[in-house]
């Protein structure tokens, strides 16, 4: 599900770093961002261990979330994760949570048009 979301959004940017939680913990995302030259700024759980078999970019994500989890913060700029939440928030409490469109490029333009109504609404107040 990552590798979608980032393929989508770096269509069109220069995607440099992500900002997700826990659920995004795996090894397979940590390889696809490494691959492709994008700061992970995922959580890691808290009962993660260091191992072998798991990915590098995680190991060190995980010594460095467990060495000194406020550091690790800032480093990523985790702590802005607010504003894109409040965002999101926002958006599902005017528009709903739920999209009707049933196919995944017309789910993205849907959502795109709300983000769009949903500016142009604050610009508004």
């Amino acid at each position: 599900m990552l590798k979608k979301l980032v393929d989508n959004a770096s269509e069109n940017n220069n995607l440099k770093g992500i900002l997700a939680d826990g659920m995004y913990d795996s090894n397979n995302n940590f390889r696809y961002l490494s691959k492709n030259h994008i700061k992970s700024g995922i959580k890691t759980r808290s009962n993660s261990k260091v191992k072998s078999t798991n990915c590098y970019a995680r190991n060190m994500s995980v010594v460095r979330q467990q060495t000194n989890l406020k550091k690790w913060k800032r480093s990523v700029s985790y702590g802005y994760r607010w504003i894109a939440e409040t965002a999101f928030s926002s958006i599902k409490r005017t528009f709903g949570e739920h999209v009707t469109a049933r196919k995944f490029p017309h789910m993205v333009k849907e959502i795109l048009l709300k983000a769009a109504l949903y500016n142009m609404f604050n610009r508004m107040t």
